[in-house]
């Protein structure tokens, strides 16, 4: 039988039989109701008239009242026939009082009318007494029909409580624990239900899908064999090493290259937990440091420079940490099943590099010498004791003194780039005065400012704290800052200098620098390459190399520092340099 045909027949009986009940209870308490208003009515009304005449012809007949009180009980009395032989009764009652009206005196009648209300009242409690016993017998029988009914009605609603719902959901729970079953790629499951319900269709359906999957996946064993070995083959095969972990930091495949770097062997590693293996080797505890430590403070997704000495030469290697998420299929939420370490091999490229950095710093230190001179010589030719020279060769002096100068100043960024690649920054910090540093870079760029007539305005808050910096380099940037702001500003205009203390959430006071420019601004998608080496906006003043920023902000950090930009397109730049103070 159908689920659905079980539930409409057992909910349809029961929805009758409640109906049936509560239409056998309405009827039978409408005909007590009726069989108890009855009583009321006619026969408990009889007996009050009756006991009310009595006590009237117990009354004195002289004055009236009496007579009058049992003539009213006798007219209503008269209304109120209800019982067999009671009209005659009434009857016999209105002629003995009309013989008893015209002798009030004489005692035979007034033992005739009493005998007369007596037998009125014997009457109706008879009929009481009967109509009592009818109700009675109604009584029961509502007890006895309700009784059976609300039996039946609970056998069967007991039977549905008990059948019901276990017919439903054993096949559901059955069914759910299956297909979890084959979720975990058991695909051997199989449910079996009797009958031909809807749970045996559902029943037939899923052991046809569980057996197509086992047949599915049985025959694609093999291929994905093939394909897991020629994943293998491929790995195996890069030139660069790679690891990979599942999501309990287990190793689930390492090539050759990466075998060969960390001195381990294949046997020693597949299967086994990385941090077991990083107690003992040192470049696996350095590759997996960042993923064992909760709190480690490395973004995974950087790269890492690493120097590894392997093949009895050093190596760089650029180290890139691959979080793998996928999403199951069915479901919808992200789940994690580990990463991939990649170590890419740079060291031809740090090679080269440092080949470049130093070609650099010698051409430029071979550079400054020669180019010195040139400033000098030049010096020398202006000097009208060495002969004087025409307006011609003034303009040629002025132009080739401007060149030279700009050479210089390219060849002293070049040597301080090299510095800054070699890591060979030399800084000599010291308590130092920041309105002292902001005055030394503002006497060296004055005359540059007066001769675009540009207003310098210094807004310097008073009494501020020293910081702990190198005056000489410090000094440079914020000298390579103005000469910018400068450049890009137009004649006539003004460059805004500030410097002030703030006061971070965490209590740190810092002094900031700040030089902010009325230019034509730079645009937002620039922003963030602003600081990258040789970088120049495209359009703009094509003077520098493109170095003073980069190395700006090299000095800066290195100082613990910070260097930040805020731009916008046709309101101007404002350039700010923050320190601690030496006393935080």
């Amino acid at each position: 039988m159908k689920i659905k045909t079980k539930l409409s027949l057992g909910v349809g009986i029961l929805f009758i039989l409640i109906t049936v009940l509560i239409i056998v209870g309405v009827i039978f308490i409408n005909k007590l109701s009726t069989d108890t208003q009855n009583i009321l009515v006619a026969n408990y009304n009889t007996i009050d008239y009756s006991r009310q005449m009595l006590i009237a012809l117990d009354g004195d007949f002289t004055k009236g009242n009496s007579i009058a009180e049992f003539q009213k009980n006798l007219n209503n009395q008269q209304k109120n026939i209800t019982e067999n032989g009671e009209q005659e009764l009434t009857d016999k009652l209105t002629d003995d009082f009309d013989k008893f009206k015209n002798s009030p005196g004489d005692s035979l009648i007034s033992i005739d009318l009493r005998k007369d209300l007596t037998d009125i009242m014997l009457l109706n409690m008879q009929a009481i007494e009967r109509k009592s016993t009818i109700a009675t017998n109604t009584a029961d029988s509502a007890t006895t029909i309700l009784a059976v009914l609300g039996t039946f009605c609970f056998i069967i609603a007991f039977t549905l409580l008990l059948n019901l719902p276990g017919n439903i959901s054993n096949p559901i729970r059955e069914l759910t624990e299956s297909i979890k079953e084959i979720a975990d790629k058991n695909y051997s499951q199989r449910v079996h239900f009797e009958g031909h319900n809807e749970f045996g269709e559902l029943a037939k359906s899923f052991n046809s899908m569980a057996k197509k999957l086992e047949e599915y996946n049985n025959s694609n064993l093999a291929k994905l064999m093939m394909e897991k070995s020629r994943i293998e083959t491929l790995i195996n095969n890069m030139h660069d090493p790679v690891i990979g972990l599942d999501e309990n930091k287990g190793i689930l495949f390492i090539n050759n290259e990466a075998l060969k770097i960390a001195g381990l062997k294949y046997g020693e590693t597949i299967g086994k937990k990385a941090e077991d293996i990083a107690v003992q080797n040192d470049l696996i505890r350095s590759l997996v440091q960042q993923m064992i430590i909760p709190d480690q403070t490395i973004n995974k997704n950087e790269n890492k420079l690493l120097k590894i000495f392997a093949d009895g030469k050093e190596s760089y290697f650029n180290m890139e940490t691959m979080r793998i998420e996928i999403i199951p299929t069915g479901e919808t939420a992200v789940k994690y099943i580990g990463d991939v370490i990649l170590l890419k091999n740079i060291t031809s490229f740090k090679e080269l590099d440092a080949a470049k950095t130093n070609f650099i710093a010698t051409v430029s230190h071979e550079l400054k010498t020669p180019i010195s001179s040139m400033l000098m010589s030049l010096q020398l030719l202006e000097n009208d004791k060495n002969g004087t020279v025409n307006e011609t060769q003034k303009q040629l002096i002025e132009s080739i003194k401007e060149d030279s100068a700009r050479l210089l100043k390219i060849t002293g960024e070049l040597l301080n780039m090299s510095q800054v690649e070699t890591g060979n920054i030399q800084l000599s910090l010291q308590q130092s005065d920041p309105m002292r540093i902001l005055q030394y870079a503002l006497d060296s760029i004055r005359t540059q400012a007066e001769k675009k007539n540009i207003q310098l305005k210094i807004d310097a808050e008073k009494d501020l704290p020293f910081i702990k910096a190198d005056e000489e380099k410090t000094s440079w940037v914020l000298v390579n800052l103005l000469t910018n702001a400068i450049n890009y500003s137009a004649e006539h205009s003004e460059i805004i200098v500030t410097l002030n203390r703030e006061i971070s959430n965490f209590g740190v006071t810092t002094v900031k620098i700040s030089v902010r420019d009325f230019g034509k601004g730079i645009d937002s998608k620039y922003k963030d390459r602003i600081f990258d080496r040789y970088f120049q906006i495209p359009g703009s003043y094509k003077s520098g190399s493109g170095l003073g920023l980069a190395i700006s902000k090299e000095f800066i950090e290195a100082q613990g520092g910070n260097i930040a930009l805020e731009s916008e397109v046709g309101i101007g730049s404002k350039f700010s340099v923050t320190f601690n103070s030496s006393n935080s």
